[in-house]
């Protein structure tokens, strides 16, 4: 399998002259991803938790609701890139069929190759649950990035989307693609039987329409992110029902939508 950093010769300048070395980078890889023998869509990924990726990205664009669904799943390698090849058990795999398209975009675009606007802007699920955070908890998810952070510690140029709850602590993905990372996010809380309801995602990207969408698709009450959302995010976000933490730094946060999540004590309650 293709190593996720890959190092490289470069020269540094200044002060005065040229000083040759080398620098990690990270790898991108096209990753084909397809269901029962037809393309569905082409990314630029990092190539590692592929598995995750495939079952992430099955969930959050709607190809499944639920990853028993997929029937089986192989990971194919050839020198132009990677194949997640899926298989949908039946009637899941009808249905796909009836509502098959085609996306093929560079790294992390979540709506390169939508035909229509109605597809680009489709209905957001609805996200009713989740527990009420206190702002201490919000500030331990964020200071629980960094150091978990491997593949950016070594090359300073993926992104990263993490779950985080007292009960299972940090868990993250990383990618040069921040849509990406989100699903694979959402394939290994799948795979871990962990609900997105339960805790926080956090996003150390900015956070535009297709990362809500995702986020809704998973059941998250809560995103919290390191920069700004866009304004379609925000409107978006608060019709689904989701609490928008964004520009979240070591000395706060700023809350855009449903506020009433966000509490000044820990609360055990599921709403």
């Amino acid at each position: 399998m293709t190593l996720p950093i890959c190092r490289v010769s470069r020269s540094v300048w200044p002060p005065n002259d040229f000083t040759a070395g080398e620098r990690s980078i990270p790898e991108e890889t096209a990753i084909a991803i397809t269901y029962n023998g037809g393309s569905c869509a082409v990314m630029m990924a990092t190539p590692r938790d592929l598995e995750d990726f495939a079952l992430g990205f099955s969930l959050t664009e709607g190809i499944v609701s639920s990853i028993d669904q997929i029937e089986s799943l192989e990971i194919i390698e050839d020198d132009l890139g990677i194949e997640l090849r899926m298989r949908l058990a039946e009637p899941r795999g009808k249905v796909y069929s009836e509502r098959r398209r085609y996306l093929a975009g560079p790294t992390g675009c979540g709506l390169c190759g939508v035909e229509t606007l109605a597809e680009a802007l489709r209905p957001t699920k609805l996200v009713s649950s989740g527990r009420i955070v206190a702002p201490e908890e919000i500030m331990r998810a964020l200071s629980a990035l960094a150091p978990a952070q491997a593949i950016n510690r070594e090359t300073r140029a993926v992104h990263a989307a993490a779950f985080w709850s007292p009960g299972t602590g940090l868990t993250l993905r990383e990618d040069v693609g921040r849509h990406n990372a989100l699903d694979k996010l959402g394939g290994t809380l799948a795979r871990k039987n962990i609900a997105a309801h339960t805790g926080i995602i956090v996003l150390t990207s900015r956070v535009s329409v297709e990362m809500i969408q995702k986020a809704a698709a998973l059941g998250a009450p809560v995103v919290v992110a390191v920069s700004a959302p866009t304004a379609l995010a925000v409107r978006t976000a608060n019709a689904a029902g989701i609490t928008l933490v964004a520009v979240a730094r070591s000395d706060g946060f700023e809350v855009f939508t449903h506020r009433q999540r966000i509490a000044m004590q820990t609360v055990a309650h599921i709403a």
